[in-house]
Order: C-alpha cells, then sequence, then structure tokens
C-alpha cells in the first residue's frame, strides 16, 4: 500500500480515539471543561452506559456566541496561547481537543450561554460537521449532549467492554470527582435513575444509589462523610 495523506475526517477520528477511549472518558473531558469554567453544580446524565447518549450539564462561566464554533476546533483554546504558559497553568485542561474529538465520533449538540449574554446558541454537529445552529434560551452555563458515540468508528466500539463495566466505569469517575471537590454539587442519573449526588456543601457527605446489576431493582444507600481536609 503507498504512503499518501488521510483525509481530514479519518485522521480527525483516529485522532479522537487517543483523547476518547471510552464514554468514562469523554465524561471526564466534559467534567474537568466544567470545573475549568468555575462551574457550581455538575450533572452528568447516561443511557446505554453512555454509548446511547451522555449529557454533561454546568453552571459555570458559559462560552459566548460567537466562539461557539470555534470550541469545536482541534487545538483551539481559551487556556494558553505559547508553550511558556504550560509552566503557569492552573486548569485541568488545556490542549483544546475534547470538544472537537467528541464532535468527530458523535452526533453532538452543544449548547452555552456565556454568563455576561443575555442569551445563549446551540451547534449541532455530526461527524464532526456543523449541520445546525440555532438561538437558545437558556440559563448561564454549558450543557453537552452526546449520542451515539463512535457511531463511525466500529473499531473502538469492539474493544469496549459490557454496558455492566461501561457503566461502573462511568460512576466510578463522577464519584471520584465529587470526593476531590466537594465545593461542587454533583449529580449523576444513569438510565433515568438518579445514581449519585453531592451536596457541594464542602464536606463531601455523599450518597448514590448503587445498583447490583443492570436488571435487578435492587438497591441501597451509601452514605461517606468527610471533610476536605481528609482528601488534602
Amino acid at each position: 500500500m503507498p504512503i499518501q495523506v488521510l483525509p481530514d475526517t479519518v485522521a480527525s477520528q483516529i485522532a479522537a480515539g487517543e483523547v476518547i477511549e471510552r464514554p468514562a472518558s469523554a465524561v471526564k473531558e466534559l467534567i474537568e471543561n466544567a470545573l475549568d469554567a468555575k462551574a457550581q453544580h455538575i450533572r452528568v446524565e447516561i443511557q446505554g452506559a453512555g454509548l446511547e447518549q451522555l449529557t454533561v450539564s454546568d453552571d459555570g462561566d458559559g462560552i459566548m456566541a460567537e466562539e461557539m464554533s470555534l470550541a469545536l476546533v482541534r487545538h483551539a483554546t481559551s487556556k494558553l496561547r505559547q508553550i511558556e504558559d504550560l509552566d503557569r497553568l492552573q486548569t485541568l485542561g488545556f490542549r483544546g481537543e475534547a470538544l472537537a474529538s467528541l464532535a468527530a465520533v458523535s452526533h453532538l449538540t452543544l449548547t452555552s450561554r456565556h454568563h455576561q449574554a443575555s442569551q445563549g446558541r446551540q451547534i449541532s454537529v455530526r461527524g464532526g460537521k456543523i449541520v445546525h445552529e440555532q438561538a437558545a434560551g437558556i440559563p448561564p452555563g454549558t450543557q453537552v449532549a452526546v449520542h451515539q458515540l463512535f457511531y463511525n468508528v466500529p473499531a473502538r466500539r469492539k474493544f469496549l467492554k459490557s454496558e455492566t463495566t461501561e457503566r461502573r466505569h462511568v460512576v466510578n469517575l463522577v464519584s471520584h470527582y465529587a470526593m476531590a471537590y466537594p465545593a461542587v454539587r454533583f449529580s449523576l442519573a444513569v438510565d433515568g435513575r438518579e445514581a449519585l449526588r453531592t451536596t457541594g456543601s464542602g464536606n463531601c457527605m455523599m450518597s448514590w444509589w448503587m445498583y447490583w446489576a443492570s436488571n435487578s431493582s435492587e438497591r441501597w444507600w451509601l452514605s461517606i462523610p468527610c471533610r476536605i481536609n481528609d482528601l488534602i
């Protein structure tokens, strides 16, 4: 096979697989974006272990309407301008790849309103291509809804584990962030059921539903009391 330059679409799909390996990877990137935006409440919702649908909503600073489409371009970031900025970064993300990578391998809808704007905006993307834009009446903050993750990269789907395992990865991930950031209110819904919620009071009192199996209705409450000092 001769050497040739890959089409942009194929190159983007391959690059996306390096950033987004599974649904939990997508949730991680979106939670970190929300934390960088100074969110006080982060809500995660997943259907079908996150492959069918995953949504992360926050009440952070939001994105200016004129920058929405740029946020979906690889290596577009507000976190740094030159390599020396890496030494001073205090944010969790900086590469400017998360949204672009997700958009390349899913049906993605980005809805955001900057905290200084009177109106929000919504952009829908299919496989990296913007298919629709419109104004959106939402409170300040950002919502990223991802449908059919890896729909155009079947090889990536083939290497994923069972729905139960992928779901567990998401629940574990969100609970870890909730414990690490007790001053932020986290909530997680799994297949329409409340799976985790925290108060955001700073003492990380956590309660979440733990499901014995995806086909079982048996559940129980687990509460973990701790102080922020316990985590440092």
